[in-house]
């Protein structure tokens, strides 16, 4: 393999922040390739609601990270490690750049330090603990898991599904606890430990934020939200917890089954949207730590010249 390009470069930020057009121009530039990492974007016919390039943006830089199963199919981050390393491999074989965008944290992780663990998780237990959460929700998971963790959840975020369906699946299939589970993670590689890794971190002012967020709501909605969740539900999007929690889809469930009105999915599309804005500050905080952080005002539009890392030649 040409090793000529030994640098992977990430522009990650909150949602609504301008990622897309600072990536865009920054790859379009330096000839690099757009690697999503966005766990909504993965599914095909989730346009809309994860705010997917367009096929005039796919045009200017070649993206990888979309589109890649269907909605019925079930895709966890395991998946998206294997995608991602021939994605980053075959970019290199061409002598091409790798430009790694998006806010979805626990994919982004998986460039920085070890996630996976190894484990091998039957179908018996997936659909065991599917069905667990589908009979009791939250508060079932959260009761199978204090059982086989007497000392504590850790930090687990035990207000999120999908990280206590994977928790649960994995102490079942192993046998371990969330922190021996965790203590395994320590022992392993970190992952593309022989890149130079450049990163930047894009966040807005809470007030203009706040603006951006009310925007891409109406703008979604707009574009056919609503018909696109309606034709999904065909697909397997009920069936999939984690494509129907996602926000804007969640929200448009409620809508159709007469939960909420018109002017509360708005309005529940804009909260949620804000929780996710904070959860994912958060995570940043804990887990990232970009080179170049930008957090631009008065509606000013992101441009290369705002990084201060610049692409080997």
């Amino acid at each position: 393999m040409n090793r000529t390009c030994s640098t992977l470069y990430f522009i990650a930020g909150v949602t609504s922040s301008g990622k897309t057009n600072l990536a865009l121009d920054w790859a379009e530039q330096n000839r690099a390739e757009i690697l999503s990492c966005d766990s909504v974007a993965i599914y095909k016919g989730m346009d809309v609601g994860s705010a997917k390039p367009t096929i005039a943006e796919r045009e200017r830089v070649l993206h990888h990270g979309l589109d890649l199963v269907n909605v019925g199919e079930r895709y966890d981050v395991s998946q998206y490690l294997n995608y991602a390393k021939k994605v980053i491999l075959d970019a290199y074989s061409r002598n091409s750049k790798i430009l790694v965008v998006g806010g979805s944290g626990f994919y982004l992780r998986s460039f920085f330090a070890s996630i996976v663990d190894g484990v091998s998780v039957s179908e018996e237990i997936k659909n065991l603990v599917e069905r667990t959460y589908q009979k009791h929700g939250l508060e079932g998971l959260l009761k199978e898991l204090k059982l086989l963790n007497p000392k504590g959840l850790g930090e687990l975020d035990q207000a999120n599904p999908i990280r206590l369906i994977k928790s649960l699946e994995r102490c079942l299939a192993s046998g371990l606890s969330i922190v021996e589970l965790k203590e395994e993670f320590r022992k392993k590689p970190i992952p593309y430990s022989d890149f130079q890794k450049k990163t930047c971190l894009v966040d807005r002012e809470n007030s203009e934020l706040e603006q951006l967020i009310k925007k891409r709501t109406k703008l979604m909605l707009a574009n056919g939200l609503i018909d696109e969740v309606e034709g999904l539900i065909g697909q397997g999007l009920l069936e999939n917890y984690p494509a129907s929690n996602a926000i804007g889809y969640r929200q448009v469930l409620a809508y159709l089954r007469g939960v909420r009105n018109k002017e509360d999915l708005i309005q529940d599309i804009n909260i949620s949207t804000r929780q996710l804005v904070s959860k994912q500050r958060k995570w940043f905080r804990k887990y990232y730590n970009p080179d170049t952080s930008l957090t631009p005002k008065n509606d000013h539009k992101l441009c290369i010249s705002d990084l201060n890392w610049t692409s080997d030649t």
